[in-house]
């Protein structure tokens, strides 16, 4: 199996903050300012190996990531279930609120968006085994540590997936040019999950036909569509002032 580092200093103090398993951290030498004296203080408290290396070593690690001087070994990324995720959501007496990713295949948007989730309250975020992109280094990188604190579940098919949160009584909200309605316009209350497609192509026609409302948000510009990140980001925040915006 493939070694997974993260690197940053943000990313590698959020997941020194859980109790994720980490083999060792590696800091450039004489690198010992800053934020490094607070990440080598936690692991010393934590017994954790630290590691002088030299920049090339933590350039060939992070590949196209900046890792400031920094990176740590982990075990691997364990997925949640879906059961797992809606038990999160009933713990905290909450509606569940979930977020389903249609083939969102570029790590960087992938980790922007759970770091929106989590940040928004999402209780967990679906992702297909295959087309996708899947939690690494680069992820956690771009969420900034967020996906140490947001469960996510990987399934076979979303459409599937999809149809068991129905059952589960939750309505499904998909991310459309074409929809019928604006998103302010609805009613995004209770028990739901927003589904957000891939960069270039939006949502398959297989799951937009899983949903029970395809809503779109106002294109005034010439250029049609938005980010994937940009997009998940309105919506969920959308439902965050529905259901929070007059209670704060």
């Amino acid at each position: 199996m493939k070694e997974q580092y993260i690197v940053g200093r943000n990313p590698v103090l959020e997941v020194l903050k859980t109790e994720k398993e980490i083999e060792k951290i590696l800091i450039l030498k004489g690198e010992l300012r800053g934020s490094i004296k607070k990440i080598i203080g936690i692991a010393k408290d934590r017994n954790i190996n630290i590691q002088e290396v030299d920049k090339a070593r933590l350039d060939q690690i992070s590949q196209e990531s900046v890792h400031q001087g920094v990176a740590a070994l982990v075990a691997p990324y364990v997925y949640s279930s879906i059961d797992e995720i809606l038990q999160i959501a009933k713990k905290l007496n909450q509606p569940p609120f979930l977020l389903i990713l249609d083939e969102i295949e570029d790590p960087h948007n992938l980790g922007a968006i759970l770091r929106t989730a989590e940040c928004g309250g999402v209780h967990g975020v679906i992702i297909p085994k295959r087309r996708s992109a899947h939690v690494t280094g680069a992820v956690y990188k771009s969420s900034a540590g967020a996906v140490e604190h947001i469960s996510v579940a990987k399934v076979n098919n979303i459409s599937d997936a999809i149809e068991e949160l129905k059952r589960k009584g939750l309505w499904i909200y998909g991310a459309d040019i074409r929809g019928e309605d604006y998103y302010y316009d609805l009613e995004l209350t209770g028990p739901i999950a927003l589904v957000i497609g891939s960069e270039g192509k939006g949502i398959s026609r297989l799951v937009k036909e899983k949903c029970d409302f395809l809503v779109k948000i106002p294109m005034l510009g010439q250029i049609t569509s938005l980010n994937a990140s940009n997009a998940a980001s309105i919506l969920i925040y959308e439902v965050v002032r529905q259901n929070y915006g007059k209670k704060r």
